[in-house]
């Protein structure tokens, strides 16, 4: 069933989940089946493309051809660095949402099952001492939005060590945005460094980086959110013990951190709302709605988040998202074609700036 919105789901096969630069023959089967649950969830038909792109010029200028037969853009697969200029300047270029979900579904997600679980230990994100490792497009992204949602305590961790503001000059944008507003304590060194005494950590790195002397080298009742795609980086029951809240992206594991719990209601808000930008705002307002789903009586440690396949879930997330439109088009003058392009409810810089 499809419904009067029509979406492209438009890869180049630069970043695969769990398999890389494997080509677009095996990122067709992922955007064939993201067109599928757009159909099924959210009543979107989507259309699947693969662009055989040589860069972001080319990319950029074939989804702009591509865009007046469009409501909406999906962005999918596509590595980084090159996905955050692509994004960008499809965000500027067009007058329709463009949505990179390996990006901001994961951070959504991330946001919302993370102040639930911290819920279930007697933490509070806003409080608690965070670790992402990885500054890809998923860690990137779930820095931001932690920092926007009122995180104070984010370290981020990298293959080169801790990032530390003191950086910023050497690092390319995304990064020093990163150095710029996060380690506010100034940690230097290593993830063992960055986990000690951390109350939780977010991990979109490689299986085996995450060992149980680090897990318990964290502070009390430490969560674990062990997300690299197809292995994580500590299997769950090596550290179930003494970590009471783990979750993967993994199905055969409780807690399982899918990005088709947001992507379809994300869409289908921005659309019902004629939203021409996914602003922060409607990014947390996502998040929150989606993290009540699950009642107090009914969160555990085993249960962080509404099964994708829940009838509440696009309908409550696209309900957030469009409120959040209208809120914007009432505040704010429109951008030519719908709600304007700032967000007036962000609490972090703009995205090319590298923090104070």
């Amino acid at each position: 069933m499809t419904g009067r919105y029509r979406v492209a789901v438009v890869t180049d096969g630069t970043a695969v989940p769990g398999r890389g630069a494997v080509g677009l023959a095996a990122a067709l089967r992922v955007v064939d089946g993201k067109a599928i649950l757009f159909a099924q969830l959210a009543a979107i038909e989507a259309v699947p493309i693969c662009l055989a792109s040589t860069g972001p010029d080319e990319f950029v200028a074939a989804v702009r051809a591509l865009a007046p037969s469009f409501d909406g853009i999906d962005l999918e697969a596509i590595a980084a660095p090159a996905c955050f200029e692509v994004e960008r300047r499809l965000q500027e270029a067009l007058d329709i949402p463009v949505f990179h979900d390996d990006q901001h579904g994961t951070a959504i997600v991330v946001l919302a099952a993370l102040r639930n679980a911290l819920r279930v230990v007697g933490k509070r994100v806003e409080s608690a001492r965070l670790v992402v490792i990885g500054a890809g497009p998923a860690g990137t992204a779930t820095v931001r939005l932690l920092v926007a949602g009122g995180a104070t305590d984010v370290v981020v961790v990298m293959r080169g060590g801790v990032l530390h503001r003191d950086d910023v000059p050497w690092l390319p944008p995304h990064e020093a945005w990163m150095a710029g507003w996060t380690n506010q304590r100034r940690v230097r060194g290593g993830l063992a460094e960055a986990l000690a005494g951390a109350d939780a950590v977010v991990g979109f790195s490689r299986a085996g980086v995450l060992t149980r002397e680090l897990v318990a080298s964290m502070g009390e009742a430490p969560v674990v959110f062990a997300l690299a795609a197809s292995e994580p980086e500590i299997r769950p029951q090596l550290v179930r013990d003494i970590a009471p809240v783990v979750a993967t992206c993994r199905a055969d594991h409780p807690n399982q951190i899918d990005n088709a719990l947001v992507f379809p209601g994300v869409f289908r808000g921005a659309l019902d709302a004629e939203a021409t930008w996914v602003t922060t705002s409607m990014k947390l307002a996502a998040a929150d709605v989606l993290a009540g789903l699950i009642c107090r009586e009914d969160l555990s440690a085993t249960r962080l988040l509404p099964q994708v396949r829940d009838d509440r879930v696009v309908p409550t997330v696209a309900g957030a998202v469009a409120a959040v439109a209208a809120e914007l088009r009432r505040s704010s003058p429109p951008a030519a074609g719908g709600v304007p392009r700032q967000d007036a409810a962000r609490s972090v810089s703009p995205q090319e700036g590298v923090g104070p």
